[in-house]
Formats: C-alpha cells, structure tokens, sequence
C-alpha cells in the first residue's frame, strides 16, 4: 500500500476514534467533569510525546542526513515549528470558533450559530493531528506512521467525549451531540492526505514538515487543551494524566517504530 493510502486511512481511523470517544452520551452517562479533564490531559500528553519522539527528532535526523552535522539541522527545526505554531494561530485569528468554556474569538463569531462556532473549533484543532499522522506515513510508511495513528487515535477518544459533553450542556441532543463529535474527526484524513502527499512527493520537505507538524500540535496543546484542564481546580488529575499519556506515546513510538 503506498504511503499516500496509508496516510490518509491511518488519519481517518485516528479520526474515527472521536465516535468512539463520545459513546457514552449515547447510553445517558455523562463522566464527571474531573474525569474529562483527566481525559484531556492524557490527551495533552500523547501529543506532547508524540510531538517531539514522532515528529522533531525524526526531522532532525533526516535534515542531519541531507545537510550533514551543524546548525543547519536545529536551523530548519526551528523555524519549521515556529511557522506551524504560526499557522494554527492565525487560523485562530482568522476562523470564529468557540472553546468548550472560554468563549467566542476570530472576527463574526456572533453571527454564527453556537453549533457551528464549536464545530469550527474542533476542526482547527483536529486539522493539525491529522496532517502529523499523514506526514509520518508519508516518511517511513507503516513504521513512521502506525505510533502517530495509535496515539492519536487514542487522545481523540477523550476529545470526542469532550465535545458531545458540552453540547449536551448547550441543551443538544444525545444523539445529535454525539454525530457531531463523530463528524469533527473527520477532518483528519484530510489533514493526514496533505500531509503523506506533500511528504512523497518531495522528500526535501520532510524534515520541514515533520517539523512544522509538531510546531502546529504544540500550539494546540498549548493554547486550547492545557487551559481547558485546570479551569476547573482538576490540574492535578490533569497533570496525572498528562504524565500518564506522555509515557503510553513514548512506549509505543518505541515498540511500534
């Protein structure tokens, strides 16, 4: 299979995972919001190992391959997480989205209904996870990719959750909170099919766009799950399950790589 199909079916199993997170609003039990904080920091956590184990230390060995030793390697790392920090901030610039608690940002979020302000959201945080998963097949094929999608694949279950949750506290239905939770995923095969696509075509750009994947993954960690964990006085269940989900990444990307 090329590493194009691989990256765009290993996304969208990732992504599918937001369904299988959200179940339980399907049976009328809502976790505690302790738990879901919890959920989200394992969330935060295998993205932050994920981010450097999967994604900038790759980058770095294959830029070491093609430019030699130096600071020409750290150089392109740099500024390749630098400019995919910079995007997913100007998409949060420039799209109106809603966070689960701290309100509407980006220019005519009023005129849109809440709805599509939290879907909006979730695909700007998504987007970026998917193209991760895409860009890792898309170098070293099933090795490179398989940890990224597992990992991913497992932060998006308590996502998915997440989001149904506070839909349900917006008055949404259960099964109506439950397929938006399961269609926001679904923005991350498209995000894994531009990534492997970008990556095979040109292998020059490869320790760019691991890079620049990793850079995009830190800003949401940074920006939006982090925060949304100790709004509520659980940071220190969140900050377990960061711990907890760190190690998991780590212990895959070792196993499965």
């Amino acid at each position: 299979m090329s590493p194009l199909m691989l990256g765009f079916l290993g996304s969208l199993a990732a992504g599918l995972m937001t369904a299988v997170g959200a179940l339980p609003v399907l049976f009328g039990r809502t976790p505690t919001r302790a738990f879901r904080d919890m959920s989200l920091g394992f969330a935060a956590g295998v993205m932050l190992s994920a981010s450097f184990f999967s994604l900038i230390i790759p980058a770095l060995d294959s830029a070491e391959a093609r430019y030699g030793a130096g600071a020409t390697p750290a150089l392109i790392a740099v500024v390749a997480i630098l400019l995919g920090m910079g995007a997913v901030a100007l998409m949060n610039e420039v799209l109106p989205h809603e966070h689960f608690r701290s309100g509407r940002e980006g220019p005519g979020g009023v005129a849109l209904r809440r709805i599509w302000l939290f879907i909006i959201a979730i695909t700007i945080h998504n987007f970026p996870e998917g193209l991760a998963v895409g860009v890792g097949f898309g170098a070293e094929g099933l090795a490179g990719g398989l940890p990224l999608a597992v990992g991913i694949g497992l932060q998006n279950a308590p996502e998915g959750l997440a989001v149904a949750v506070a839909l349900l506290g917006e008055g949404y239905a259960r099964r109506f909170a439950w397929t938006t939770a399961a269609l926001t995923g679904l923005v991350e095969p498209v995000g894994g099919l531009i990534g492997a696509g970008i990556i095979t075509v040109s292998q020059p750009l490869l320790p760019w766009g691991l890079a620049f994947a990793a850079g995009a993954m830190l800003y949401v960690i940074s920006h939006e799950i982090i925060p949304e964990t100790h709004r509520s006085g659980h940071q220190k269940k969140a900050t377990a399950g960061l711990a907890v989900g760190l190690v998991v990444m780590l212990f895959l990307d070792v196993w499965l790589g």
